[in-house]
């Protein structure tokens, strides 16, 4: 009896650890989802204000400089359950803007305009790539969150089951290949 008792209580032990484990895992899976969309936030931030910059420096010409700036301004001002719109709809403003190589070269030629160039270039070149960390990290706790053991157990707790960051981020094709 005693024997059974001992082998019953190793048996939950180790569920039990193994379920802690589980638990805390997710747990870094959340914290690194956290951290990847707060990195995000930056890098859009970023790219909006280095546009805002652009549109607003005489460089372009006036209709460009509109578009960017209205598009900019809106990914800056946007709430959270439209800013995946917004954010599209600025990569597609810079695309438009952008697709004639001329734009880029009117920029650069332009004083101080090499330094705005790269600038620009480096902030459009970082969202795809903190979209991609930030879209990993979802996926990843999607996964675990998926198993039977965390819906049983209610190992996520109350945690909000976790969204990809869905946006259009292709670059301009002038402005990526630049250095």
């Amino acid at each position: 009896m005693i024997e059974t008792l001992v082998w019953i209580a190793l048996a939950l032990g180790l569920v039990g650890v193994y379920l802690s484990w589980t638990a805390g895992r997710l747990d870094r899976l959340h914290s690194r989802m956290d951290a990847a969309r707060a990195a995000l936030d930056a890098q859009l931030v970023r790219r909006a204000s280095v546009v805002l910059e652009v549109a607003t420096s005489g460089v372009l010409d006036p209709a460009s400089a509109l578009v960017l700036y209205e598009a900019a301004h809106a990914a800056r001002q946007a709430e959270e359950e439209h800013r995946e719109v917004a954010e599209s709809e600025l990569s597609q403003a810079l695309r438009a803007v952008f697709a004639d190589s001329g734009q880029v070269d009117a920029l650069k030629a332009a004083p101080g305009g090499a330094e705005a160039t790269e600038e620009l270039a480096a902030a459009v070149r970082r969202v795809p790539m903190a979209r991609r960390f930030l879209n990993d990290a979802v996926r990843a706790a999607r996964a675990l969150r998926r198993h039977r053991k965390v819906r049983w157990f209610r190992l996520a707790g109350h945690a909000p089951f976790p969204l990809a960051f869905e946006m259009d981020d292709e670059p301009p094709v002038d402005l990526a290949e630049r250095p």
